[in-house]
């Protein structure tokens, strides 16, 4: 993919448009990506595209890191890579949120503008569903800046019945964890009923849950995994799928990559914790595919 096929997909998926492999507005499917790097494993990601793209996504959406970075020098050819990774894919629109790999000062911010043809936050509506993408980049916690953008950008879709909320760090984590309701991005996601919350960075699949409000803390999609940890405390390769149906998820599913990657293991968002895999997710995992998810 050169750089006027990234740029023109990133339009369409910016206008909202939907991809030829899309279900209608009121029944969809869209995939979700973790870190791509954070020392990446070769071959990982674009064996995770391989197999999300085969359950036709009507869009993507990626947590962030998706180039090492490190260096201004470097980070032209690392974009250029990803366009490579991503050609066979361009017909699926794909929304980046900015990571630290991705993001380390002005001149790979213009970088990530100009090579995603993306602000830093922004915000879609995809049929029922409105998502906003936050920038934490260069920050643990989200910044003044970003609390006002989120809630303005809420507040300006607030018809919209299916809320989600992206971003790279899961600055909640530890709040969420100690089921302390008392922060901004929490009480701003009540307040207009965001239902679900994603981000990477730890490269952990992990689920939480607080006054309605489910945190999501996604799986790798390449970069490097804890050495030593278990599939069962949510260390593995892998992607999401979620089915949007009339105002709602249907269905939200985790899957492992498959050989030589993964065991190709398929289980629901609702079999995992905020210690990983719970005893009916081990359950699950046994099988090739959770219930819910149709098949396509």
């Amino acid at each position: 993919m050169n750089r006027r096929d990234f740029l023109t997909l990133a339009a369409a998926a910016a206008s909202g448009a939907a991809s030829p492999l899309s279900a209608p507005a009121d029944e969809f499917r869209f995939g979700i990506l973790g870190d791509r790097t954070g020392e990446a494993a070769a071959g990982v990601y674009e064996q995770v595209w391989n197999e999300m793209a085969a359950e036709h996504p009507a869009f993507v959406i990626s947590v962030g890191d998706t180039i090492q970075g490190g260096g201004e020098a470097k980070a032209v050819a690392e974009w250029r890579e990803v366009d490579r990774i991503l050609a066979p894919y361009r017909a699926i629109p794909l929304y980046l949120a900015p990571g630290n790999h991705d993001i380390w000062s002005p001149a790979s911010e213009r970088l990530f503008r100009e090579r995603t043809a993306r602000p830093l936050h922004y915000g879609y509506d995809f049929g029922s569903a409105h998502f906003t993408v936050l920038d934490n980049s260069r920050s643990e916690d989200l910044s003044a800046t970003e609390l006002a953008f989120l809630e303005s950008d809420l507040k300006a879709h607030a018809a919209q019945p299916l809320k989600l909320v992206v971003m790279h760090r899961p600055s909640w984590v530890i709040p969420v964890a100690l089921r302390n309701p008392d922060f901004p991005l929490h009480q701003l996601a009540r307040r207009y009923g965001v239902r679900y919350v994603i981000a990477g960075h730890i490269h952990q699949m992990l689920r939480f849950e607080l006054e309605g409000v489910t945190y999501i803390s996604m799986p790798s999609a390449g970069g490097q995994l804890r050495a030593g940890e278990e599939y069962e405390k949510g260390w593995f390769f892998g992607h999401a799928l979620a089915q949007v149906k009339r105002k709602d998820l249907s269905a939200f599913e985790i899957h492992e990559a498959r050989p030589p990657h993964g065991r190709g293991r398929t289980t629901s968002l609702s079999d995992w914790g905020m210690l990983g895999l719970e005893p009916r997710g081990q359950r699950a995992a046994g099988g090739s595919r959770s219930a819910g998810m149709p098949a396509r």
